[in-house]
């Protein structure tokens, strides 16, 4: 596994999902105390006159968040599928994604034991 270095931090793992014109990149970095963080970061491309550039809003989750704040993603997703939208057929979804590629990451991530799917 490779790492980079940005900013005096490691990065440990990164996956990146491609979404229209978004893109989400999770990527796990350490401290110089060898602690870890997730940053979550979603980039817009934006056209202008003379060309485009990048959009980028960052979010720094750090591992006594984590449990809530897959909870609280997870309660709120399953809220908008269950009591908002319970007629929709959200596995349509997925297949749209399979002419694009595959999400990409430096390591092969684990199962997670979650009802979320992040496509």
């Amino acid at each position: 596994m490779e790492e980079n270095k940005q900013n005096g931090r490691d990065e440990i793992y990164s996956a990146k999902v491609k979404a229209g014109k978004r893109t989400y990149f999770f990527d796990v970095k350490s401290t110089r105390s060898n602690d870890y963080y997730l940053t979550i970061t979603e980039s817009k491309k934006r056209f202008k006159e003379d060309g485009f550039s990048y959009e980028k809003h960052k979010i720094f989750l750090y591992k006594e968040d984590f449990n809530k704040f897959l909870e609280a993603l997870t309660s709120t997703v399953n809220h908008v599928k269950n009591e908002l939208m319970p007629n929709v057929d959200f596995s349509q979804f997925d297949h749209m994604h399979e002419a694009e590629e595959p999400a990409e990451a430096s390591s092969k991530p684990s199962t997670l034991d979650t009802e979320l799917k992040w496509d």
